[in-house]
C-alpha cells in the first residue's frame, strides 16, 4: 500500500476514534505527528481530503477539518438516502438468501450476547455489524464510483455529532432491533417495502443526530419516510433551524 493511502486510512481512523474533531484547525506537521506518516505522504493527503471534503484550506489560519452544520447533516443524510434506497431495492431483488441470513445472525448474536451485558467490547462488534450491514448493501449494486463516494460520506457522518451517530451500550439493542426490521424489509423480496424500511431507518438516524425524537431509534413503522427529492429537515418543525447545540442540548 502506497503512503498516500496509509496516510488516508490513518486519517479517517483518526477522525472516527475522535483523535481528530470536526472544525479543528491543523497544520501539516499536527497531521504528520498525528498519523504517524512522513510530511511528504502528508503533503500528497492533503488534495485528496481537499476533494473529498474532509478538510479546506481558511487563508491566514490554516487546514480546517469540515465543520458541522445544517447543510452537512442535510446533505450528508440525503445523500444516504438516494444511495441506500437504490440499494436496498436491489438487494432485495437480486441478493441470495444466504446473505440475508448471515445479516441477521450477525445481528442476533450481538442481541444474545447483549442479555448477559453490554460490554465495551460488544459495542465494537456492535459498531462493526452496523457498518459492514450497510455497506454490504451498496458494495451489491456493483458501482466501486458509489461505493468510494458512500465511504467517504460516511466518513462525514460520523463527524456530525460524533457521541451521538456512534453507538454506545444503550443504543446497542434498540440499533440492532432496527437492522432486523431493515433486513426483514429486504428479505420479503418487496422492492418498495425494502426502499421505504431503509429510507425510515435513515430518517431516523437523521433525527437522531439532529436531537429529534430523543435517543432510541424509531423503528422503521413508526417513521414516515421521506421522498428521495424532498428536503431532508421537517419543514415546519422550528427546531429544523438550529441545531441542538444551539438550544443548548448536550452534544
Amino acid at each position: 500500500m502506497k503512503l498516500r493511502e496509509q496516510a488516508y486510512q490513518r486519517f479517517t481512523r483518526g477522525l472516527i476514534d475522535r483523535e481528530i474533531r470536526a472544525g479543528q484547525f491543523v497544520s501539516q506537521r499536527e497531521l504528520a505527528e498525528i498519523t504517524g506518516m512522513p510530511l511528504g505522504a502528508i503533503r500528497e493527503l492533503i488534495p485528496r481530503l481537499e476533494a473529498d471534503g474532509l478538510i479546506r484550506t481558511v487563508p491566514q489560519r490554516g487546514m480546517q477539518v469540515a465543520q458541522v452544520d445544517l447543510e452537512l447533516i442535510r446533505n450528508a443524510f440525503q445523500f444516504r438516502i438516494l444511495i441506500e434506497r437504490e440499494a436496498a431495492t436491489r438487494f432485495a431483488t437480486d441478493a441470495p438468501a444466504s446473505e440475508f441470513e448471515r445479516l441477521r445472525a450477525e445481528h442476533e448474536a450481538v442481541l444474545a450476547a447483549a442479555t448477559r451485558g453490554v460490554t465495551p467490547a460488544l459495542v465494537a462488534k456492535a459498531q462493526a455489524v452496523d457498518d459492514r450491514m450497510h455497506a454490504t448493501i451498496v458494495d451489491a449494486l456493483g458501482n466501486a464510483i458509489i461505493s468510494n463516494a458512500y465511504r467517504v460520506n460516511s466518513i462525514k457522518i460520523r463527524l456530525i455529532r460524533q457521541s451521538e451517530t456512534r453507538l454506545y451500550a444503550d443504543l446497542v439493542v434498540p440499533v440492532m432491533r432496527v437492522h432486523l426490521d431493515v433486513i426483514a424489509a429486504i428479505a420479503s423480496r418487496d422492492p418498495q417495502r425494502a426502499a421505504a424500511a431503509m429510507e425510515a431507518h435513515i430518517v431516523g438516524s437523521r433525527d437522531r443526530a439532529l436531537g429529534f425524537g430523543g435517543s432510541t431509534p424509531a423503528r422503521s413503522a413508526d417513521v414516515t419516510p421521506i421522498t428521495a427529492g424532498a428536503p431532508a429537515l421537517r419543514r415546519h418543525d422550528p427546531r429544523a433551524t438550529t441545531t441542538r447545540a444551539t438550544r443548548g442540548g448536550k452534544r
